[in-house]
Order: structure tokens, then C-alpha cells, then sequence
């Protein structure tokens, strides 16, 4: 059986509303990103693969007991990428009221902060909310704004294109930094944007950073053709769901997207102590560590490639799956530096715009 991989979501102190109200956890460390910080880099000890990022463009509900500030999940993942070396960081993009160049600029950013561990997760937004307070368009259907994503996707990978991996001479004598002709124009055409390019980044040190769908919607489905992950929350009809992503027409070049079960857990092996800590709130695993075990492996065996774990608290489920989960799982401690794209087994792409690609 091919090796696991493994991510975990970082959502404020947890996928818990309740989570910061624990008397372990330090609620102003969840507003200066340590608590974000202490998760990723534990995980990434553990030999977690990936660590994403909760963002919306819609404030938190103000809910009494919750926290109802979020911090910028790019934002965030640039702050953590220079305390970290092994782990991939992928923010998640809302790209609806979003500019698609300020999109790829930004992603491919966080993979030159990170030395090659950046991506991001694309996602829509359909509120009024996040509308009226953007002011640049007004809602739109959900199968409207996914088929723009794709858009927005590909575009990127253009851009990031737009520069050979070698347009930088830093010609000290002729006082010339970038060879012009290594530079291309993308003049892209979509439904709702244009670009001529080139990109403001030179090409980052993945090609192209990691593209991931959470395909929580029959609407995203169609654009996790266009992704090198994807996220599959919740573990219901799983199995056929799996089969409707592995049928789908992956992207060229592409042998089709990586598969990650998307798993709400607390993990705690007393049943009281449980139910205690859930306090009314629905996840998709509750229980112990050997009973989580048994079922990533049946899992494995419907097709998927990995766990994308969302702990209910940060403090508390880190810890178990860190110290507990993974040695089980046999994660990857790998100590050799290395970009995400290889450590999950993918091929640095071709740059389009090459003279060797054409």
C-alpha cells in the first residue's frame, strides 16, 4: 500500500467553536498566530505533509462563546513559513471578489518564502455579505463562480509560466538584472477577466505552487480536474464519491488529482471525557487513536491518498495525532529539505512558455 499523506487544518484555536475557552489554551496566542504556529511545527515534527488554512472573505459569525475574528490565512502561512522547513503551507484564496494576478503573485510569494512549500486552497464565495462589503460585483450562482475558479487556476499557471526559470542573468558588467526575452506575455482571455502579463514574481521554485479544491459542493466537483489535491470532507457515501473525482477528466499533463479524506476529529480514549468535550457538536470521528487507525486504512483501500485532519482543538488533538496517530500511520520524517511537489511525489512542471515546451 502506497504511503499515506497526511495534512491538518489550522481554524483559529480549532474545528471546535468552544476550543479556545480550554484552560490550555492561551486565546490571545490564537490573534498572534503562536498557537497556529506551535500546531504546524509540531506537526511538522511528526512528519505531517501538509498544514492548511481556514480563510473566508465573510467575517465570523459573532456567536456568544465563539471567537468571531479570523486571521488572513495567507497571511498567516507567511508568518509561520520561515519558522518551519519540511511542511507544505497551503491558505486557502477566496478568488471570487479576489484579482486573479494578485492571486498567483501572492501564491507565488509564499512559495519563495517557504523555498518551495507553498500552494493554496481555491474557494468561491456566494454571500451577499462577502458582496456588499468587497462592492466590486454582486452575487452570483455557485456553478457560475467555480467555472470562473478554473479560470482564475489556470491563468495562474500561466503567469507563473511567464518567466523562464532562468529570465534572471544579474548581468553585473551590462547592468542587466532580467533577460526581457525570457519574459512572455500570457494575454489571457476568460468570461470575466483579461491579463497580458507578464507576472510581477518570477517563476517560483515549484513551476507551479500546490492547487487544492475542498470539493464540498456538485459544483466544485468539476474543478478538482483542474487541482493536484483534493479535499473530500466528511466520510459519508465516501466511496462513490472517490469514484466521481478518479472519473473525472484530470488536467493535461496531469494523472489526476490526490485524494484526501477530510476528517473532523477528537480523539480522546475515554468515552465520558468524549462526549464531555464535544459538547453537542457533530464530528466524524470521536473515539481513540487505534479505532481512527483501522479506518484511514479502509480508506486507503476505496482509493484515497491521504487524511486531511481537522483536530477540534489545536491544543489537545495535535498532541494525540502527532505523538500518537502518526508513528502508526508511518509518516515521513524525512530531515532532507525538499519542495512539497516532490515530497508528495509530483513533477516539477514545464514552463509553457519554455522554448523546449513549444
Amino acid at each position: 500500500m502506497s504511503r499515506l499523506i497526511t495534512s491538518l487544518e489550522i481554524d483559529g484555536a480549532g474545528g471546535h467553536l468552544g476550543a479556545w475557552r480550554g484552560p490550555e489554551v492561551d486565546p490571545g496566542a490564537i490573534l498572534t498566530g503562536s498557537l497556529a504556529l506551535r500546531a504546524v511545527q509540531r506537526a511538522e515534527a511528526a512528519g505531517i505533509d501538509i498544514a492548511t488554512f481556514v480563510d473566508t472573505l465573510e467575517a465570523p459569525a459573532d456567536v456568544p462563546g465563539a471567537v468571531s475574528v479570523r486571521l488572513d490565512a495567507l497571511g498567516l502561512a507567511a508568518r509561520i513559513a520561515p519558522a518551519t522547513s519540511r511542511i507544505g503551507l497551503l491558505p486557502t484564496i477566496t478568488v471570487t471578489h479576489t484579482e486573479p494576478f494578485h492571486v498567483q503573485a501572492s501564491v507565488a510569494t509564499l512559495d519563495y518564502v517557504s523555498a518551495g512549500r507553498g500552494g493554496w486552497v481555491a474557494d468561491v464565495s456566494t454571500s451577499a455579505e462577502a458582496a456588499a462589503v468587497i462592492g466590486r460585483r454582486d452575487p452570483a450562482p455557485t456553478a457560475d463562480l467555480w467555472r470562473e475558479a478554473r479560470y482564475v487556476v489556470d491563468v495562474s499557471r500561466n503567469l507563473w509560466d511567464s518567466w523562464d526559470d532562468d529570465a534572471i542573468i544579474r548581468d553585473a558588467p551590462t547592468g542587466r538584472f532580467i533577460d526581457r526575452d525570457r519574459l512572455h506575455y500570457v494575454n489571457y482571455e476568460s468570461p470575466t477577466f483579461s491579463i497580458k502579463g507578464p507576472s510581477i514574481v518570477p517563476r517560483p521554485p515549484q513551476g507551479h505552487p500546490l492547487t487544492a479544491v475542498r470539493v464540498n459542493t456538485p459544483e466544485a466537483l468539476e474543478a478538482a480536474a483542474d487541482a493536484e489535491l483534493v479535499l473530500l470532507p466528511g466520510i459519508e457515501n465516501l466511496a462513490d464519491r472517490v469514484q466521481a473525482i478518479r472519473a473525472g477528466e484530470p488536467a493535461a499533463g496531469s494523472g489526476g488529482p490526490l485524494v484526501l479524506v477530510s476528517i473532523g476529529v477528537l480523539l480522546d480514549e475515554d468515552p465520558v471525557a468524549a462526549e464531555r468535550r464535544a459538547d453537542g457538536l457533530a464530528f466524524d470521528y470521536v473515539g481513540g487513536v487505534d479505532g481512527l487507525v483501522e479506518l484511514i486504512r479502509e480508506w486507503q483501500a476505496l482509493g484515497v491518498d491521504g487524511v486531511h485532519f481537522r483536530p477540534a482543538s489545536l491544543e489537545l488533538d495535535v498532541p494525540v495525532i502527532a505523538d500518537r496517530l502518526l508513528p502508526l500511520l508511518q509518516a515521513n520524517k524525512s530531515e532532507r529539505v525538499t519542495t512539497l511537489r516532490s515530497r508528495l511525489g509530483l513533477a516539477r512542471p514545464v514552463n509553457r512558455f519554455a522554448e523546449g515546451a513549444r
